[in-house]
C-alpha cells in the first residue's frame, strides 16, 4: 500500500491520535502496551504508534511510567520516537516534573515537552532541540469534564496569541467509563515549523498518559 510522504503527519492541519483498545486489557484490567492510530483531517490513517515498555514497569508505575513510543508510517518506517523518563508525578515536588523528548527521525532530537509547575492548571512548555522555549500549553483546572471535549490551548511564548489546540474528545459514556480508549485532536497552523509540529504530537501523548490514562480500566 502506498504510504504518505515522510512529512505528511507533521504538516497536516489537523491530526487525531486514536488509542486502539487491547482486548486482553479491556477484559482483565491487566495493563498492556498502548497502541494508537494517527489520522489526518479526512480520517485516513497516516501513522501507527506503539508503546515499548516492559510488563513490570507498566503494572508497577501505571500512568506515571517511563516509556518509549515509536511512530511508524504506512511503509513500516519509524519516523518519530518519543522518550519519557521516570519523573515525579506530584505537583508537590516541582523540582522533578514530567518531560518528553521528541526525536524525528529517531536519533535526532528536535524538541522537548516540559511540564511547568502550577498550583491548579496543567501547564507545559514546548522547547526546541537546544532547550529554548518556543510555545506554551495550558489546560483547564478540571480535566475530567463529562460529556464534552477537554481543550489544551497552545499559545505563543508570551501567552497572548493562540497557535493551536490539543483536544481530548468525548467518545460517549460507555467507552469513557469502561475502556482505556481515547480520541484526541491536534490543530496547528500549516506554516508552523515541522519540528514543532512533531513536538506537539509528542505533547498530545504526554497529556494522554498524565491525565487520561486510568489504571485498572
Amino acid at each position: 500500500m502506498q504510504g504518505p510522504p515522510p512529512a505528511t503527519a507533521p504538516g497536516m492541519p489537523y491530526g487525531s491520535p486514536q488509542q486502539v483498545p487491547g482486548a486482553y486489557q479491556v477484559v482483565t484490567g491487566f495493563e498492556e502496551n498502548n497502541k494508537y492510530e494517527l489520522k489526518n483531517a479526512l480520517g485516513q490513517r497516516v501513522y501507527f504508534a506503539a508503546e515499548d515498555t516492559d510488563c513490570l514497569t507498566r503494572n508497577c508505575c501505571g500512568p506515571a511510567r517511563p516509556f518509549t513510543l515509536r511512530i511508524i508510517d504506512n511503509l513500516g518506517r519509524e519516523v518519530i520516537t518519543l522518550h519519557r523518563p521516570l519523573r515525579c508525578n506530584s505537583c508537590c515536588c516541582p523540582c522533578c516534573l514530567q518531560e518528553l523528548e521528541v526525536q524525528a527521525p529517531p536519533g535526532t532530537t528536535v524538541g522537548y515537552v516540559v511540564q511547568n509547575w502550577h498550583v491548579c492548571l496543567p501547564k507545559f512548555t514546548i522547547q526546541d532541540e537546544k532547550r529554548r522555549d518556543i510555545l506554551k500549553i495550558s489546560g483547564p483546572c478540571v480535566v475530567c469534564q463529562c460529556c464534552e471535549d477537554v481543550h489544551f490551548e497552545v499559545m505563543s511564548l508570551d501567552e497572548t496569541s493562540p497557535v493551536g489546540k490539543i483536544s481530548k474528545q468525548w467518545t460517549g459514556f460507555v467507552r469513557e467509563m469502561f475502556t482505556d480508549t481515547d480520541n484526541f485532536g491536534i490543530s496547528f497552523p500549516m506554516d508552523l515549523d515541522v519540528k514543532m509540529k512533531a513536538v506537539m504530537i509528542g505533547a498530545c501523548f504526554l497529556i494522554d498518559f498524565m491525565f487520561f490514562e486510568h489504571s485498572g480500566n
